[in-house]
């Protein structure tokens, strides 16, 4: 394969990456049904590969595939005598003019992305489901990435995808963000998926970038738009405040060569002031749910100017009071990281090792990683070195994975 061709390849796969959920998004409003969407997305992709190495990357190559699903939608309805009606209707999605200034009804929002979030989210799904499915056609995770997030088996990822979308099809479940009481009992949801995109975007866990700036725009950019949609719900507001927080160390968390930089080693002066009182604003219509705890969490942060001046004290203990509301090995991982600042190594040691009788830590990188800096802090330095090892072979990440490695050549060897 030539070079070219293989640089084509891969800026088809980075675009459709970035634009996918928005793509399937478009065409749900066109066939209505999120699994075609997802197929004929997948059908853009395919012939963006065919095309592309031969007549070059279009200058807009996100409306390019966007277009062709669009079409390629049409078609599929066009071949179905019972759809014929609807094809006037969504005719019109196809012209590429811009949404009116306000939506028809004050209480609705012209915005596909979070009418597919709502959508995926039906109580005719189970939790588990819904969340699983909005990772897969909002955030573009593969089965892998959501197995990751979830700590469990990608089989039964994969499983739980594919009757989703069944379970939607069959029920007919309309492209829409709903209103009252529907809307308040797809909430919880549409907050964790919102949630789990952005972490994807902020951390990878697979690829060689550690960031994936896209996930998180969109992830930051539905929170504000549900926050104007429901601004009584007080955990909308925890959520946004959170995100914002995150946000404003974004461009901070890698170097020139897209290298991790720990929390420790960050510029400070580079974080985002203005998303930070963005942040800020937004906690104080909070209330004290899992997402304002989290965001009060990511305010200790954003409040210290110097890593030193950090309030480890009062971060334990709001991780403490969060573990109460979300009982979660990873929230009590995070807590042991917060006692192992506030009160020293020795004291989180105990905690952590703990965690590793966890199953559903197991293949959890973040584990043995936080269990060698606390043995290199205590002077343990073999041992250090071996977790840190073992970190390295558990992660996906490209960037993480030379990061744990370096730390562990750094440190010496255990005794033969």
């Amino acid at each position: 394969m030539a070079v070219t061709e293989h640089s084509t390849e891969r800026t088809v796969e980075a675009v459709f990456r970035i634009e996918s959920a928005r793509i399937i998004a478009g065409v749900t409003r066109i066939v209505r049904d999120v699994g075609i969407a997802e197929e004929l997305a997948q059908d853009a992709l395919v012939a963006a590969l065919e095309q592309w190495p031969r007549t070059g990357v279009p200058d807009r190559p996100g409306a390019w595939l966007m277009t062709t699903a669009k079409h390629r939608a049409v078609d599929l309805v066009r071949r179905r005598e019972t759809y014929a009606r609807k094809l006037a209707e969504v005719g019109r999605s196809l012209e590429d003019v811009p949404p009116p200034a306000e939506p028809a009804d004050p209480d609705d929002i012209d915005d596909d992305l979070l009418r597919l979030v709502f959508t995926a989210c039906h109580p005719v799904l189970g939790t588990e489901a819904r969340i699983a499915l909005t990772l897969r056609l909002v955030g573009g995770l593969t089965t892998q990435e959501i197995a990751r997030a979830f700590l469990t088996s990608e089989p039964t990822v994969a499983q739980r995808i594919v009757r989703a979308k069944r379970a939607l099809a069959k029920a007919g479940v309309p492209f829409e963000v709903p209103y009252g009481a529907d809307r308040e009992q797809r909430l919880a949801s549409v907050l964790e998926v919102i949630y789990l995109v952005f972490n994807e975007g902020y951390s990878a866990t697979a690829g060689d970038d550690l960031v994936r700036p896209a996930l998180c725009e969109d992830a930051l950019r539905l929170s504000r738009v549900l926050a104007g949609l429901m601004p009584a719900e007080p955990e909308v507001h925890g959520l946004c405040a959170l995100l914002e927080f995150q946000a404003s160390r974004t461009a901070t968390r890698t170097g020139p060569d897209g290298e991790p930089v720990l929390l420790a080693d960050q510029n400070r002066s580079r974080w985002n002031r203005l998303l930070i009182r963005r942040g800020v604003d937004a906690l104080h219509r909070a209330g004290t749910g899992p997402y304002a705890l989290q965001a009060a969490i990511a305010g200790c942060h954003a409040a210290a100017l110097r890593y030193e001046d950090t309030d480890w004290t009062a971060i334990a203990t709001l991780y403490g009071r969060l573990v109460r509301l979300v009982p979660s090995p990873v929230v009590e991982l995070n807590r042991a990281v917060a006692v192992s600042m506030a009160q020293g190594p020795a004291a989180a040691l105990p905690l952590v090792d703990a965690l590793g009788r966890e199953d559903a830590l197991r293949s959890y990188h973040l584990l043995p990683s936080v269990r060698g800096d606390l043995l290199e802090r205590l002077g343990r330095g073999p041992e250090a070195r071996a977790e840190f090892e073992k970190a390295a072979a558990l992660t996906r990440n490209a960037r993480e994975r030379d990061l744990l490695l370096a730390r562990a050549a750094a440190l010496p060897p255990v005794s033969p």
